[in-house]
């Protein structure tokens, strides 16, 4: 029931997803208060669904990343840690969740999702070591794992979580997607041990060095292009999206271990390398550069082209995440400490995934029929409205024609520049569209009662 209020009312608070009933918000208040509402325990039946969606494509990318949810707004709010750069004492939680895309960029769920919370204060550094030779039969140290209550934890949490449904997918290829946060050796250690494994594919910014003590970009950028692609880069902030033409550079490589570290004198990671460069650029833009470091073979020019086009789909869950805090007005919610709105996040998560599934449904399928996503009472309250007859058509309108009539109802003006329909047009499409066909649902239920009074012509103003 709060999933479906939720969804119905996006933008809503929680008092307002509720109808306005007192009973039903208060239900849900303490709903969110129980014990063993996590996370985990309420996005387990999404994450199953989502494992058996996987299955039905032969790659599947899962895309991970981490955003801030500040909850500054809201200083009564208990269990909060600092976010952000620390100095002007913005205060909330650290979301990292894991999405699952196909290669057209259609989002298939929440493949996995952790919150956590930044001390206040920095944890006192170890003690220095001892000094002093080691016994001659003393046995060789071993390189420590990373400790698990770093940050970087998290993009290896995220990884072995891929790795278990890739178990579960033996026809699927899975592909775990990361920025240049997700660069550091014990994740290419964690992604070549298992063959059979998922494949990595993260962005570089680090010069390393080969085995043999190369620099790595720099050696590989020596090289001759070997082709050139096409990419659409989408828009971010204010700068505009743009079809961009790049240089095509790869190559395979033996990346040695650290030289500081725990890691120092590890075996080296065989890993692919793929550096692409924007050759001419528009005025006043950066060329672009990208440099991908993957365990997924590139013995070819297709090969690298088809991993460029995994990592720029990775730009789903930045889409995700700012529409989940828009749209969905996660940060607004002011539920009194962490564990609720932990709670509430995985609910908001689920229905921000399902706008989000539409939208890209829309124009994968466009010709299909509407009833794929919409029920019978909502496609057909939506055609009386638009139609203004009070008789449904047969044939439910197709995905595409559905799509763009709610988004109508959102101030989607649908003209030839527009493109097409956006999260947030279909939201407010979406709370119009609940209201519609509840009242749609009244009046078949008087039409099935019998004749009634005539209804009075509508009053005229001005």
């Amino acid at each position: 029931m709060l999933a479906r209020d939720f969804y119905a009312r996006p933008q809503a608070s929680i008092p307002q997803a509720c109808g306005g009933d007192r009973a039903k918000a208060k239900a849900a208040y303490r709903f969110f208060d129980h014990e063993r509402a996590t996370l985990d325990v309420l996005l387990g039946p999404h994450q199953a669904a989502t494992v058996e969606r996987i299955k039905a494509y032969p790659v599947v990318l899962c895309a991970q990343d981490t955003t801030e949810l500040d909850y500054s707004g809201h200083p009564d709010t208990e269990g909060l840690g600092p976010i952000g750069n620390h100095k002007g004492g913005a205060q909330g939680l650290l979301l990292h969740d894991t999405l699952a895309f196909t290669e057209e960029g259609t989002p298939l769920g929440v493949v996995q999702a952790r919150v956590w919370v930044r001390p206040k204060e920095k944890p006192a550094p170890p003690p220095p070591k001892k000094r002093g030779r080691k016994p001659k039969d003393a046995p060789p140290e071993l390189p420590a794992p990373p400790d698990p209550k770093s940050e970087s934890e998290k993009w290896l949490a995220s990884f072995r979580e891929v790795a278990r449904i890739q178990a579960l997918c033996p026809t699927t290829r899975l592909v775990s997607v990361g920025d240049r946060e997700a660069e550091f050796y014990e994740l290419f250690r964690e992604a070549t041990k298992d063959p059979q494994g998922p494949r990595l594919l993260v962005r570089a910014v680090k010069e390393r060095k080969t085995s043999e003590a190369a620099p790595l970009w720099e050696s590989l950028k020596n090289r001759e292009p070997s082709g050139m692609i096409v990419v659409e880069i989408p828009r971010k902030g204010g700068r505009p999206g743009r079809t961009a033409t790049l240089s095509v550079r790869f190559g395979t490589f033996e990346i040695a271990a650290p030289e500081q570290g725990p890691w120092k004198g590890s075996e080296p990671v065989r890993l692919c390398a793929v550096v692409v460069t924007e050759r001419e650029a528009p005025e006043g833009s950066d060329p672009l550069e990208w440099k991908l470091l993957t365990t997924e073979p590139v013995d070819s020019l297709e090969k690298a082209t088809t991993v460029v086009g995994w990592y720029a789909r990775r730009w789903g869950i930045e889409v995700f995440h700012r529409t989940l805090k828009s749209g969905c007005r996660i940060e607004d919610r002011q539920l009194g400490n962490d564990h609720r709105l932990e709670a509430c996040l995985a609910i908001d998560m689920v229905v921000e995934w399902r706008l989000f599934h539409l939208t890209r449904l829309g124009r994968e399928i466009p010709d299909a029929p509407c009833t794929v996503f919409f029920e019978e009472a909502e496609w057909k309250a939506l055609c009386i409205y638009h139609s203004k007859n009070l008789d449904p058509p047969k044939d439910p309108p197709t995905l595409k024609e559905a799509i763009r009539m709610v988004a109508r109802m959102g101030c989607f003006l649908g003209r030839k520049g527009d493109g097409e329909p956006g999260t947030e047009a279909l939201w407010r499409g979406l709370q119009s569209l609940e209201r519609i066909t509840e009242f749609w649902e009244i009046l078949e239920k008087m039409k099935r009662a019998g004749p009634t009074s005539p209804v009075p012509k509508r009053r005229r103003y001005g």
